[in-house]
């Protein structure tokens, strides 16, 4: 039987005392174990950012990658290996500020892993500038008059685009968090999780105490998640308003995944298949056609 221990290794976080990275680590490693998976079916790809040394404090498969490439790259492998669990592990920024367009055509295409997204709505790695969810207003070292750009709506933009699976959960909240993740883990498509953590050192401005006065669960008011347009009502409630949603928030397993829909898959992941070389000849037959 798998348990927390299976993904526990003898690496310790370097992340700062009260930071919200430490509350998904625990997250991540009881969702494994609820979804039922060991580490040897899982791929954790990661970007660039404080959580994107995740993998490296996991026994598990991980792939560091770069600055808002992460997306791109799990795309790759999914394909490559589709019968591997792939999990992507960045930050707002690297996610949705670097890899923006990733993000966008991740949940276009409905590819077949899943986006944890831990949004502390700052630059954290490279001390504290405003990312693409940061409030507007928010002072920061980049922006000392406060910032003039709108936060991005990752959850309604994902939705508008196409993804399968939307869920927001919060850093404290890890049991909770835990049971998203192991769900999205058996997703058929594309699952973005949007984490709402704070950043103690450098968006004090929204702590501990700040989250749990506007989050509250979807559940808890008789959310239907499979109802698109009461989820796009209720993702367009933060940033915006004072309420944070929480929860599975769109969920619809109607739509195929896009692996599933690739013709050379059909036979099986490349990885198992055997490698096809031209003959020789035909090499040698293109090199005299350009002789």
């Amino acid at each position: 039987m798998v348990t927390v221990a299976d993904f526990t290794n003898e690496i310790r976080p370097t992340w700062c005392p009260g930071c919200g990275d430490y509350g998904i680590w625990n997250a991540l490693k009881r969702g494994f174990v609820k979804a039922g998976l060991t580490p040897q079916e899982i791929m954790m790809v990661t970007g660039i950012g404080c959580g994107s040394k995740m993998n490296d404090y996991m026994h598990i498969n991980g792939l560091n990658t770069l600055h808002g490439r992460a997306l791109a790259v799990a795309t790759g492998f999914k394909l490559a290996n589709p019968a591997m669990k792939v999990i992507v592990v960045h930050g707002d920024g690297d996610g949705y500020g670097e890899g923006g367009n990733h993000f966008l055509h991740a949940a276009r295409r409905n590819i077949g892993l899943v986006d944890l997204v831990e949004n502390n709505h700052v630059y954290g790695l490279t001390k504290g500038q405003y990312s693409p969810t940061s409030r507007l207003g928010f002072i920061t070292k980049t922006s000392p008059r406060g910032a003039l750009e709108r936060p991005l709506s990752p959850l309604a933009l994902a939705i508008s685009q196409g993804a399968t699976f939307v869920a927001r959960g919060f850093s404290l909240d890890v049991n909770g968090l835990a049971d998203i993740i192991a769900e999205a883990m058996h997703h058929r498509g594309y699952a973005l999780i949007d984490v709402m953590q704070p950043c103690v050192s450098f968006n004090r401005q929204m702590d501990y105490d700040w989250y749990r006065e506007r989050i509250y669960k979807v559940e808890d008011e008789g959310h239907d998640p499979t109802d698109r347009e009461a989820a796009l009502r209720r993702a367009l409630e933060f940033p915006g308003g004072e309420r944070i949603p929480t929860g599975i928030i769109y969920r619809t397993e109607e739509v195929p995944s896009y692996e599933e829909q690739v013709a050379s898959l059909l036979a099986g992941p490349l990885v198992n298949q055997p490698l096809w070389v031209r003959p020789l000849e035909e090499y040698r037959e293109l090199v005299r056609e350009n002789v």
